[in-house]
């Protein structure tokens, strides 16, 4: 059966910001996350494919039951060995959200088709951590399909971790910056060492992500929706927009199926515009600090 996003948010509105953890096999996802686990002061979820691939001391850990170990510190470890959907429908039922979450993707997932789960009901996409071993990007007897898959990983970055510099000379090392510069721009970096742990870094990004909340999944390739954008606002009430949202609905070509954006208000108020099917809303925006005004970001099928 396809996963079906709930009808209603949770936690009264409130998004809780999720980093996604990329990097391929051995750079060292799980030790940073293990680290972040032993010296967080913050109520955080961690999602992995293999909750027993954690290892936590289990002095820590409150109670075990089923695939999810719940820690001590109001922290919470649960497997993806059913699915995002189930992993967020775990949290989601929760009385009390989690501060932030964090996604550990396998080995070799691209960042970009995972990260549309980041805006699922109740979530907002806070950025992608790729964590870079220094000796496996400069490794040239890997398979070509190894590199690629590095490469298309970096390239997709909001930060960096590079891990295992103490492997590689400083000749090396200028060598592994220059890719990194290559392949991401100015992407920052930050490079684990071994009085420095990679996992306060996890939760810096902020919710800084561009469109934020109002980000929305672009459909593939061989999709049968099309997506539009368009100019929204600003209105002078929320009246206003509604009555433009409906007009734009029904000029619409095809059959809306989703649409999303940031609309502001003369009040200097910003809201969130939702379209899922024949329900629409607009209401205020949650954690309004994080975001600015968007375009509508309209989905349709033809």
């Amino acid at each position: 059966m396809p996963y079906q996003e709930p009808e209603y948010l949770p936690w009264d509105g409130r998004r809780v910001p999720i980093t996604f953890v990329a990097g391929y096999l051995g750079a060292g996802k799980t030790t940073a996350i293990n680290e972040l686990l032993a010296v967080t002061d913050r109520p955080i979820a961690v999602l992995v494919n293999d909750v027993g691939e954690i290892n936590i001391d289990a002095a820590l850990i409150a109670r075990r039951h089923g695939d999810t170990v719940e820690l001590t510190d109001g922290c919470v470890c649960c497997s993806l060995i059913d699915g995002f959907g189930a992993a967020f429908d775990q949290l989601r039922a929760r009385e009390t959200p989690p501060d932030h979450v964090v996604v550990e993707l396998s080995g070799v997932a691209d960042p970009d088709r995972m990260t549309p789960w980041g805006n699922s009901a109740g979530f907002m996409l806070d950025g992608v951590v790729v964590v870079v071993a220094a000796d496996q990007l400069l490794d040239g007897d890997q398979p070509p399909a190894v590199n690629e898959a590095i490469e298309s990983q970096v390239a997709k970055a909001d930060l960096i971790v590079l891990t295992k510099t103490d492997l590689i000379g400083d000749e090396q090392r200028a060598l592994v910056d220059a890719r990194l510069s290559e392949l991401a721009g100015d992407t920052p970096i930050f490079v684990v060492g071994a009085s420095d742990p990679a996992a306060g870094r996890f939760l810096a990004l902020g919710g800084r992500r561009p469109d934020g909340v109002a980000a929305t999944a672009t459909p593939s390739l061989f999709d049968a929706h099309t997506v539009a954008t368009l100019p929204f606002g600003p209105f002078e009430s929320v009246v206003a927009a509604d009555a433009a949202l409906q007009q734009v609905l029904d000029e619409s070509p095809g059959t809306v199926m989703r649409a999303k954006g940031i609309v502001a208000t003369d009040d200097d108020r910003l809201h969130l515009v939702q379209v899922v099917g024949r329900r629409r809303e607009i209401t205020p925006l949650p954690m309004s600090e994080f975001a600015a005004p968007t375009p509508l970001t309209i989905i349709s099928l033809a």
